[in-house]
């Protein structure tokens, strides 16, 4: 689903709403999860799942193009683990993790 999909879909259901109000909900919840992560805070939506961030340590890697090795270096990057409800709907409301 696209950004403005999601905003579609929120005018869509809530026509009480302006859908300029809607994108800037939106806008605003977004910007505040990456600025949490940008600090280094854990951001946890109940029933849909968390978004942290982790380090990835520096590394010899591989041009794939030409094939020669080059350095990278260490890196944070985004992470997102599936809560246990959201992991329930999509396999038939069997959560995987309770095997």
């Amino acid at each position: 689903m696209l950004r403005s999909e999601l905003v579609q879909k929120l005018a869509d259901e809530n026509t009480h709403l302006r859908p300029h109000d809607l994108e800037r909900v939106v806008d605003v919840i977004l910007d505040e999860i990456a600025t949490a992560l940008e600090s280094g805070n854990r951001v946890e939506l109940r029933g849909f799942g968390a978004f942290s961030v982790r380090k990835r340590d520096a590394r010899v890697g591989r041009n794939p193009r030409t094939g020669e090795s080059v350095e990278v270096e260490e890196k944070y990057v985004p992470f997102f683990k599936a809560g246990k409800e959201l992991r329930a709907r999509l396999n038939d409301g069997i959560d995987p993790e309770d095997r």
